[in-house]
């Protein structure tokens, strides 16, 4: 069972990928540059403009380190990171690839990955995928598959969960050094990152408030350890990336994280420039009814636009349970034989405690956010059964 200081970082490393930098008022909406799709705007000189693409990626490819933002669950990110993954490459083949979703405990299933011994799923096994990052494997797939097939070396950036929420819970200073996986000092936080930060742990906090089983607001020393291991985690992975410039042959090191580690370069890149890396290109993809309306300097040195994508009618997910609400909280009172919940480990008599993070407070609530939830995406459930707190994941099945 997690604490109440890891559930909020295990949030938080989420939200850190996909949630808006929220530590300023965005500016007046940049809408020429934002009319459509496919489009790349240039940030780096502090004005928004349209670029070139071609100017773009090879200027990238001129630098020691390359970072690609994504946010975790949009497959259109993930099939611009690829388009990106060989337009670097097609410019220097001697590439190296380094990838947030893997603990470096996990460096030998990437290294087999890679020399073409293990299948996908066997791969994704070994990887312990499910465990340690649980998006759909099938929008990060295409990028995996792109470094086996043209035998570019993986990195594991990330550092182990078990690492993550000692430091949540002690504060870094507190790990034994033995304990840190070989993590130096981090950097301090700049103060805009710090605020950053605290918009993101104070949005989970209020919707934890919501529910009155969580009690009242996180301890200000809880914020301390949240940053702490948000740092962690930056540091391992410019670590790994900065390791990697040691190469003889001095690879481009090309980043694959979500984009709250890279916007405004306070995330792994100020992390990067503590170890001396200086010659760092950070791009992003930008929704266009989104972050592209509130471009603001410095986000990255560009963006590029994804076209909005065709709404397709489909049918809401099922996952097979009957909700009543109860004083004791959200109760599951029937699991339909053979149904998604069936399978996913869910019984009568469980409490729906939160659902992707957020807190379950009505039955009404519950089955509106399943329903929204499109055919092939996985839907994290924490639920309370009898004394224990169960982590739980309904993977939704592909539609045909």
């Amino acid at each position: 069972m997690f604490t109440k200081k890891f559930r909020i970082f295990t949030i938080g490393c989420l939200l850190i990928g996909s949630i808006l930098a929220l530590a300023a008022p965005s500016p007046p909406a940049v809408s020429p540059l934002c009319a459509s799709g496919g489009r790349w705007i240039a940030l780096g000189d502090g004005k928004a403009r349209l670029d070139a693409g071609p100017e773009i990626i090879k200027n990238a490819a001129r630098q020691d380190v390359v970072l690609l933002g994504e946010q975790h669950d949009l497959e259109d990110h993930h099939r611009w990171q690829l388009q990106m993954l060989a337009a670097l490459y097609a410019q220097r083949p001697n590439m190296v690839i380094g990838f947030e979703m893997f603990p470096r405990r996990l460096q030998p299933v990437l290294d087999q990955w890679v020399a073409g011994t293990l299948s996908p799923k066997d791969f994704l096994a070994q990887a312990e995928w499910n465990t340690v990052w649980s998006f759909p494997p099938q929008i990060y797939m295409p990028l995996f598959e792109f470094a086996r097939i043209n035998k570019i070396p993986m990195l594991a950036l990330n550092i182990d969960k078990k690492l993550s929420r000692k430091v949540a819970e002690k504060g870094w200073i507190n790990v034994p050094l033995t304990e840190r996986e070989g993590i130096g000092q981090p950097a301090a936080p700049l103060p805009a990152y710090k605020d950053f930060l605290r918009d993101i742990y104070n949005t989970h906090a209020a919707m934890r408030s919501k529910d009155p089983t969580k009690g009242t607001a996180e301890p200000e020393e809880s914020f301390s350890g949240f940053v702490d291991s948000q740092l962690a985690w930056d540091r391992a992975m410019a670590e790994g990336l900065a390791k990697g410039m040691t190469r003889k042959e001095r690879p481009l090191l090309v980043g694959i994280m979500g984009s709250g580690h890279i916007r405004f370069g306070h995330g792994v890149p100020h992390q990067l420039r503590d170890l001396g890396v200086r010659n760092i290109a950070t791009l992003l993809p930008v929704e266009l009814k989104g972050e592209c309306e509130s471009l603001r300097p410095g986000l990255a040195d560009a963006v590029f636009t994804l076209p909005e994508k065709p709404q397709v009618a489909q049918e809401p997910p099922r996952l097979g349970i009957v909700l009543e609400d109860a004083p004791s909280g959200l109760r599951i009172s029937t699991v339909t034989p053979g149904s998604l919940a069936e399978k996913t480990g869910l019984k009568s008599g469980d409490r729906l405690v939160e659902l992707a993070g957020r807190p379950a407070t009505s039955s009404a609530e519950a089955v509106s956010a399943i329903r929204r939830q499109p055919p092939g995406t996985w839907l994290p459930l924490r639920i309370k059964r009898g004394d224990s707190d169960l982590d739980l994941i309904v993977k939704f099945p592909v539609q045909p």
